[in-house]
């Protein structure tokens, strides 16, 4: 993902997501300057069709939302921000390939976990793709999970 990319990015979240959990264009200019290495996004001929945002974290570990991403110095797990693709390209892989792409990077690092929290009745997708709810939160961390205010699911995935 490239600066020039937001714009596209902003088009797809308000596309893909609730009023409840947009996110500020300046939210994602900051997710993409805390990790440019971990945020990705997919073309097709008519440009930016899906992206996804990732960190460095800690399991258990849940960003909020609006939350500014806070990459560990001790990571052992690849977080998965958010993840959306444009209808005009459902159904043709592109989110699990741009997640598999992530997952390289996570094996790579030789980090053990992934995570992330699953919003708008997700969870099978993400249950598809190897990841578990994960219930056993910190008293902040399920705070964290509740700023989302709409039904959200904290998920973990073992990697090795």
């Amino acid at each position: 993902m490239q600066v020039r990319d937001i714009p596209a990015v902003m088009s797809i979240q308000e596309e893909c997501y609730s009023a409840e959990v947009l996110e500020s264009e300046a939210v994602i200019c900051n997710r993409l300057a805390a990790s440019p290495q971990l945020a990705w996004v997919a073309e097709d001929d008519q440009g930016v069709c899906a992206y996804l945002f990732a960190y460095r974290s800690r399991v258990g570990k849940v960003t909020p939302l609006d939350g500014e991403f806070q990459p560990h110095a001790e990571a052992d797990c690849l977080y998965l921000h958010d993840l959306a693709v444009s209808r005009r390209v459902s159904g043709r892989g592109i989110g699990p390939a741009l997640v598999r792409k992530n997952l390289e990077q996570a094996h790579s690092q030789q980090l053990r976990y992934s995570a992330l929290v699953s919003v708008q009745e997700s969870e099978a997708f993400w249950s598809r793709l190897g990841y578990a709810a994960h219930t056993e939160l910190e008293p902040r961390q399920a705070s964290n999970l509740a700023s989302y205010q709409i039904p959200a699911v904290y998920m973990v995935r073992a990697l090795h």
